[in-house]
């Protein structure tokens, strides 16, 4: 894996995630290793790019240097890892850099908010422990707890996800993961579902019903982007195995999101299930 210095590691945010509630994010890694057709990122300049992968090697250094000031002025928030990459591939299993991140969150008490589809987090459930019971949290949430762990989906059909999803560990698998994290806040983000293969009322509400009984308390839905390289992708993806829907799917795309009667689907959707901040 090549290893490439950043100037900078943790992004403030202008305001609150509505979905994932954290006010920083951060990505140890540049590109991905699971390869999901589907990933946002396809659609962005880095497109080309998804798979070549690289460690942020002074990650560690630049994240002390971050939180120490920040904790200084009591700036605490949510920081959420990793929004554009995925913190448990193969490769930190060797590196253990997103292990390293967490010991820097630790020391200086701020909560985090976990996205993965990895079989790889359970390791670091020790860290993960210690932040929930020790994390402060900002006064403006009633979220007692100092960790949250959402495990990523975009259907539960093993069939479709080991087309769309072709590097990532089954859903049965981190079913059985989010499962294991018993005493955490935990859920399942299906974001994206995918368009007339994962979105209709009655498969959403069976991917819920499955998910709360691995432990899921909420469920978090997106909707799938298409742009640039990914658009591409996921339409050879579409012609050789679901050519029946082009139709449908160029109905549903004005641009590079779905109409806005779509979204307010989901958007309708996610009120019933998000997290509960009681």
């Amino acid at each position: 894996m090549k290893e490439i210095q950043v100037k900078s590691i943790l992004n403030k945010h202008k305001k609150r995630d509505h979905l994932f509630l954290d006010d920083y994010s951060l990505n140890p890694y540049y590109g991905c290793s699971f390869n999901c057709i589907y990933c946002y990122i396809r659609g962005s300049k880095y497109g080309r790019n998804v798979t070549a992968i690289a460690s942020k090697i002074n990650a560690p250094e630049l994240l002390e240097k971050e939180l120490s000031k920040r904790a200084k002025k009591g700036e605490y928030g949510i920081i959420a890892i990793s929004t554009a990459t995925e913190p448990y591939m193969g490769e930190e299993k060797k590196l253990k850099l997103t292990r390293r991140l967490l010991k820097i969150i630790l020391k200086y008490r701020f909560p985090v908010h976990i996205l993965t589809k990895s079989t790889l987090v359970l390791r670091d459930m020790d860290l993960l422990e210690e932040i929930d019971e020790n994390a402060i949290m900002p006064s403006c949430l009633n979220l007692k707890r100092g960790a949250i762990i959402s495990f990523s989906f975009s259907t539960l059909d093993e069939k479709i996800s080991k087309i769309v999803e072709p590097g990532a560990p089954a859903p049965i698998k981190r079913l059985e993961v989010m499962k294991a994290f018993e005493g955490f806040l935990k859920g399942a983000a299906f974001i994206p579902v995918l368009p007339f293969l994962s979105d209709s009322a009655e498969n959403m509400e069976e991917m819920v019903k499955v998910a709360k009984e691995y432990g899921a308390h909420y469920a978090l839905f997106g909707a799938l982007t298409l742009a640039g390289e990914g658009k591409e992708i996921y339409y050879k993806f579409l012609e050789k195995y679901y050519p029946e829907l082009i139709p449908k799917y160029n109905e549903l795309y004005f641009s590079y999101e779905p109409s806005k009667e779509y979204q307010n689907m989901l958007e309708k959707e996610q009120k019933r299930y998000a997290i509960n901040m009681e």
